[in-house]
């Protein structure tokens, strides 16, 4: 088991910049990934981005792509988000995920961390 805890989410203007992050309460033997999933009202869940832990790719959702950059601290066990020239249409639940293979493949899920921008 590994918990997922999230922070940094809040209330911004349009074209604001904010950094989300969230910490693995302890060390996640075996993760894969780590990454962001986001959530509007009345909408899917949406994939933000993800980095791999140990080679440290990172892919974006096509939304996000040149605004957001995703970024990890091994030794902390945080992965980060750097949000720029925030849209309203970000405005979400931003959840964090790690997805952790030990013989299966078993994904975790934050409680999530509200952004939402203002026009």
């Amino acid at each position: 088991q590994v918990r997922l805890v999230e922070s940094g989410g809040g209330l911004v203007q349009a074209g604001d910049s904010l950094r989300i992050s969230c910490k693995a309460d302890r060390r996640p033997l075996g993760v894969d990934a780590m990454g962001w999933f986001r959530r509007a009202p009345g909408k899917e869940r949406e994939f933000v981005s993800y980095i791999s832990w140990n080679e440290g790719l990172s892919f974006y959702g096509d939304s996000v792509k040149g605004r957001f950059t995703i970024s990890r601290d091994n030794d902390k066990d945080t992965v980060y988000l750097e949000m720029n020239r925030l849209e309203p249409e970000d405005t979400a639940n931003y959840f964090c995920n790690a997805q952790i293979t030990i013989r299966t493949v078993t994904n975790y899920w934050g409680q999530g961390t509200q952004v939402t921008v203002a026009s």
